[in-house]
Order: C-alpha cells, then structure tokens, then sequence
C-alpha cells in the first residue's frame, strides 16, 4: 500500500511526541508538513523531521500534497479544524476531547463527519491501546472478577509540570480538570464494563495549588458515578503528584479485583543506600504511554489505507464530554447532576 501522506497540527509537548512517532515509528506514515504558532518548535521540526512548516493550518491543508491531519492542539480548536480537514477531504486523527462543551461547534464537528463517510475519523483516547487496559477488558468481558461493582482510577499529573500547565490554562481553556484528565478515565469505564452512568456528585478545590483559583481551575477533582444497575465509580483528577506521573485503575468484582499499574515503576531497578530505598519513577504521561501512543497512531493509518472508520469515534467523544462536563458542573453547583 501507498504511505499516508501525513500533516500535523500542534507541535507542543504531545503533539511534538505524534511528529516523532510518525516520522520514526511508524513507516507507513510520510510527514509533509507540521504546523505550529512557535517558531521555535517550527525550527526544530524543520531540522529534525525534513518537513515543510506553516503558522496557519488552512494554509497547510490547502497548499501540501497530504491525505491527513493530526489534531493535537487546544481542545477549542478541534471542532473548527475537524470541520476544516473534513471539508477539504482529508481523513482526521483529533485528540480527545472532542471539544470544550457540547456546544454548536461540537455538533458541527459531529455532522461534518457524518457527512464525509469516505473519509476516517479518529478520536485519540489512547489507553485503550495499553496493553494493561486491554487486557483488563478481556479479564472483565470473559467474567473473570464476577459482576462489578466499584471501580476506582486515579490521573494525578506530576507537580514538576504545574509551571507550564498554569501557562497554558491562562493562555488557553483547558476545560478543567474532569473534561481534561479525568475524561481518559471516563472513556475507559464506558469501554471496560458497556455501560453508562445515570448521575453523578463531584468536588474540586485547590489546596496544592491556590493560585489556580485565579483562573478557574480545580488542582484536585473528584467525581463520583453511579450507573443505572448501582455499580459505582470514583475518579480522581489532579497535578501535584510529586514523585511522578501516576496513573491507576482498579476493578472490583464480585469474584476478584483487577489493578492496572498500581505503582508508575520506571523500570526494574531498585536503588539501596543509607538513604533508604529508592525506586525510578516515571515523569510523564508519554513516557507511560508511549507505545498506546504509537499503536494508535499505527491502527489510524493502518484503517485510511483501508478506508475503514476510526475505532474510536465521534459518539465516544461525546459520551465522554456529556460525562465530563456533568461531573463539572456538580463540582462547580455542590449538587449531585444527572447525565
């Protein structure tokens, strides 16, 4: 088959790791052109990747020779740049979330993509590309832990990041800590168990990091589901995790438990000094990730040379975001909200 002749949008830290991993993970992939507002990281892209550089994505979309677009900017963009990508016929891998709110654009952005079923859409919740989680799915589906009947997962950002999170959430809405992280977990239980939930009652506040008060942000946000046949879950959202990236979830069933990733291990050493001991920990979330990134991106190609849809799609997206929202809303109104 033809390479994937490939334009990417966004060029920060995630969308910086989708250029490297389609220009030297994935071979049937061919990066053309990337597009950025920083020169800085155009500069380095241009160096680095042998790619043609743009500050205006229609430009990009208009003037280069490509089949697709990697979506990795700020969560508002992506309806407008779906639409856009769609329109001009060109097949679209959008990161999650879909959008900020349910609003026209997202709507926008769901019709478009009806009205171009030639073309794939992606959306990119990359955990269930995991090993861990797929195989969780499996243990679930086969019945091996029972009924279900809690499930807890934990998204906690290291605190070394706060810095660059605040410049961006004061430059940018990043929607909140339930529709930005805890949304990887939402989609995760929808895809674990088939099921949804029918309400749910939620907290935020800002103890480890007052300052973000200032521009609407929960540090810490909790949120607590509860699907129709009384299964409940709770999931926890926030940036101060001082050792590390740390990213779990547990199942509890009826007849056994599932843990995925109880602790982020770097690797398997293990230091022993007079200090104690010490254990490597991983620093970020593309570190943990890295081959779901990759696989993903590998599937997205993979499903446009075979005009197949995405597997992740558009009513994921949503389902996800009608979720998240809700849990922020109950959060914001102390109230308990049915989604």
């Amino acid at each position: 088959m033809e390479k994937v002749k490939v334009g990417v949008i966004g060029l920060g830290r995630l969308g910086m790791v989708h250029a490297e991993h389609l220009v030297t993970q994935i071979g049937e992939a061919d990066v053309k052109a990337v597009c950025a507002l920083d020169q800085t990281q155009l500069d380095y892209a241009k160096q680095n990747f042998g790619v043609a550089t743009y500050t205006d994505y229609k430009a990009m979309i208009d003037n280069e020779d490509i089949d697709a677009v990697i979506i990795v900017t700020p969560t508002g963009l992506h309806p407008e740049m779906t639409v856009y990508a769609l329109n001009a016929g060109k097949h679209v891998f959008c990161e999650k979330p879909v959008g900020l709110h349910l609003d026209e654009g997202v709507r926008e952005m769901e019709q478009a993509i009806k009205n171009h079923p030639e073309l794939t859409f992606q959306l990119g919740f990359m955990r269930r590309y995991d090993a861990s989680y797929k195989q969780a799915k499996d243990l679930v589906q086969a019945g091996k832990i029972g009924d279900i009947l809690y499930i807890r997962a934990y998204g906690i950002d290291p605190i070394s990041g706060m810095e660059s999170f605040t410049k961006f959430a004061t430059d940018n809405d990043s929607g909140g800590v339930f529709v930005d992280m805890c949304i990887h977990d939402i989609d995760l239980i929808r895809w674990i168990t088939g099921m949804e939930p029918v309400e749910t009652w939620s907290l935020g506040h800002t103890i480890a990091a007052p300052h973000l008060e200032q521009i609407g942000e929960f540090e810490t946000g909790v949120a607590t589901l509860r699907f129709a046949n009384g299964m409940v879950a709770t999931l926890i959202g926030g940036r101060h995790a001082a050792h590390g990236n740390h990213v779990e979830l547990e199942i509890m069933g009826s007849h056994g438990w599932i843990r995925v990733a109880q602790e982020p291990e770097k690797n398997f050493v293990t230091l022993f000094t007079d200090a104690g001991v010490v254990r490597p920990c991983m620093q970020g979330f593309p570190e943990r990730f890295m081959q779901a990134f990759i696989d993903e991106k590998k599937d997205f190609i993979k499903r446009v040379q075979e005009k197949k849809q995405g597997s992740i799609t558009m009513e994921d997206g949503i389902r996800a975001l009608a979720i998240a929202e809700a849990c922020k809303k109950s959060a914001a109104t102390g109230k308990l909200v049915n989604i």
